[in-house]
């Protein structure tokens, strides 16, 4: 029988209770053992609510880590603190997942890279699309070379009027961006990984504050604050790669578009092509004829089958824990976020100068696993 593993939150607010903890909750070799937020109410109500028992509550993260018995911890916190937490819990000999993005910039997230060396403990990154069933289709079929090289993509993060009211989504002092670093970064990471390229050469970027200074405007979950709106509403990347390949990366929270996507990429490769624009398309040539394969991904046709019930968040909560208990490597590693933290940087460093920013180039980061 497989043992148990011991979890603490640190951060008990809306990615935690909409993601993690019922996911966590729902695994029997899973223990939530501790909670901690600085608002302590929030902690005791999550304890209540997933707690093993006699779990503990905190409100000072660095009492949690002093806890010995704990071996795994989530970070589910706002991104200025990603780093400051991650690397204090590796280094306590805790196994992290830190929600995504991996750090506000490119230096803390070289702090966490180093304290997982330095620990020997496991880091992930909470990249949960690529757990999707289209996404994990179209990686294998990237991974089996279908669509040859892929020089070209496109990396979607666009709503029409979705702008998150609530919490620390506009501060830019506590997110370190807008909808870039929000939404942006899970299309990018999802987009490198289908390329399994992570050895970027230039990047060119823009951002906009169009949209984020009307008053009384549509959206989503109401009105937006126009004097609390200190980020971005809009996003946009022009990035090379060192060997030739180009990716386009559009995010916005609101845009006066009908071509709306989020989370989803568009491949061109030499071989074929694949997007997630309707459905996942494959689209390739044969006997001097154009095709497109629309992939079926649900169980319908069976009879009193629903197919899988198993979420993108479930399943990457079970196979974080399957990696700590049977010492594998995660799907999402720490190398490859620290990419994508280095990329959404340099978007927003180039849309300040107005100039393209250069990487030096270097030994990829990323094993070709």
């Amino acid at each position: 029988m497989s043992r148990s593993v011991k979890v603490a939150i640190i951060g008990c607010g809306g990615i935690a209770n909409g993601k993690h903890m019922p996911s966590l909750s729902k695994l029997k070799n899973v223990e939530l053992v501790a909670f901690c937020d600085v608002l302590v109410d929030r902690a005791e109500k999550a304890a209540a609510e997933y707690g093993y028992e006699n779990a503990k509550v905190y409100d000072d993260y660095q009492e949690l880590l002093k806890d010995e018995s704990i071996e795994v911890v989530h970070v589910l916190t706002p991104n200025d603190s990603h780093a400051e937490i991650t690397v204090a819990a590796l280094d306590s000999g805790k196994h992290v997942m830190c929600e995504k993005p991996m750090a506000k910039t490119t230096a803390e997230a070289r702090l966490m890279l180093e304290a997982a060396e330095r620990s020997g403990k496991k880091l992930t990154i909470g990249y949960n699309n690529r757990f999707r069933p289209d996404s994990q289709h179209l990686h294998k079929v990237c991974e089996r070379g279908d669509l040859g090289e892929v020089y070209y993509a496109k990396a979607h993060a666009i709503r029409r009027r979705a702008v998150p009211t609530w919490g620390v989504f506009l501060d830019e002092e506590k997110q370190g961006g807008g909808p870039l670093i929000d939404i942006g970064t899970h299309a990018l990471d999802l987009t490198l990984w289908m390329m399994n390229n992570y050895k970027p050469k230039s990047v060119m970027g823009t951002t906009y504050h169009k949209l984020s200074q009307k008053k009384d405007a549509a959206n989503a979950w109401g009105p937006w604050d126009p004097e609390k709106f200190t980020v971005e509403d809009s996003a946009f990347g022009f990035i090379t790669m060192e060997n030739g390949a180009t990716i386009v990366l559009e995010s916005s929270w609101a845009l006066n578009s009908l071509d709306v996507d989020e989370a989803k990429c568009s491949l061109s490769g030499t071989e074929g092509g694949a997007d997630m624009k309707d459905g996942l398309r494959i689209n390739r040539e044969d006997f001097g004829e154009l095709y497109t394969t629309n992939v079926e991904l649900g169980s319908d046709g069976v009879a009193f089958y629903d197919g899988k019930s198993e979420t993108d968040a479930d399943l990457e909560a079970r196979l974080w824990i399957d990696n700590i208990i049977n010492d594998t490597e995660p799907v999402v590693k720490p190398e490859q976020a620290f990419v994508v933290t280095q990329i959404l940087e340099a978007i927003y460093e180039s849309a300040k100068t107005g100039k393209a920013v250069y990487f030096e180039e270097q030994s990829s980061l990323v094993s070709n696993k």
